[in-house]
C-alpha cells in the first residue's frame, strides 16, 4: 500500500498537533520533511528526529515498510 505526502503530515500533527510541518514528495516512496515545533528545544537533533520517526508509527520499518525515504529536518522554532 503506497503512502502520500498528505498521510506523513498527518500522521506527523498527530504527534504534534501545534508543529509547522511541510512534507514534499510524490513518488509514493521518496519524501522529505521539515517539522518546527517547540517541544524539540533542549532536544539534540537525534532525539527530535527519534520523535517524529516514533510519530510515523511503524510505516517505515523493514522492507515491507509504506515509507522507503524520508529526508527529514527538524528544529525548534
Amino acid at each position: 500500500m503506497a503512502i502520500d505526502a498528505q498521510d506523513i503530515e498527518n500522521l506527523i500533527r498527530e504527534a504534534f498537533p501545534n508543529a509547522q510541518v511541510t512534507v514534499q514528495g510524490d513518488d509514493g516512496q521518496h519524501f522529505a520533511a521539515e517539522v518546527v515545533d517547540e517541544s524539540f528545544r533542549g532536544q539534540n537533533r537525534v532525539q527530535q528526529q527519534r520523535a517524529v520517526y516514533a510519530a510515523l508509527k511503524g510505516k517505515m520499518d523493514g522492507p515491507a515498510g509504506e515509507l522507503h525515504a524520508l529526508a527529514l529536518t527538524t528544529r525548534a522554532p
